[in-house]
């Protein structure tokens, strides 16, 4: 089930909740559907060969309140409902992308797999 607008508004951390105001007004709010309607389809679905509809304009380098970042239309990306609370703000807490390729290996170079190292002979 998914999370009610005012129980997210109360999980958003207070440095979040100082920028939230960015989101609420009418420029927003014109930008984003002229940016989904150019970009319609989820670019991570997408990047795994699925068509999902995008609901999300999704800040690719995280603005923090940053205006100059968080106008820059080419930090923005499409994302549906899933891959934006999921993948992507799981991917920003860790500091890397989970995602793996067709045969298994993790695609993000800052994944702790790719960490080069000293060889563990067992």
């Amino acid at each position: 089930m998914p999370i009610s607008k005012s129980r997210l508004a109360q999980l958003r951390s207070d440095e979040a909740k100082s920028y939230h105001h960015l989101y609420n007004n009418r420029r927003w709010r014109k930008a984003r559907l002229e940016h989904l309607t150019a970009h319609p389809l989820c670019v991570m679905c997408q990047a795994l060969d699925r068509i999902k509809p995008a609901t999300v304009v999704d800040h690719i380098t995280p603005h923090r309140g940053n205006t100059d970042l968080f106008w820059d239309f080419e930090n923005w990306q499409s994302l549906c409902d899933n891959c934006h609370s999921g993948h992507k703000q799981r991917d920003e807490v860790q500091g890397f992308s989970s995602a793996f390729d067709a045969q298994g290996y993790p695609i993000d170079p800052k994944h702790p797999a790719n960490a080069s190292g000293p060889s563990q002979n067992i």
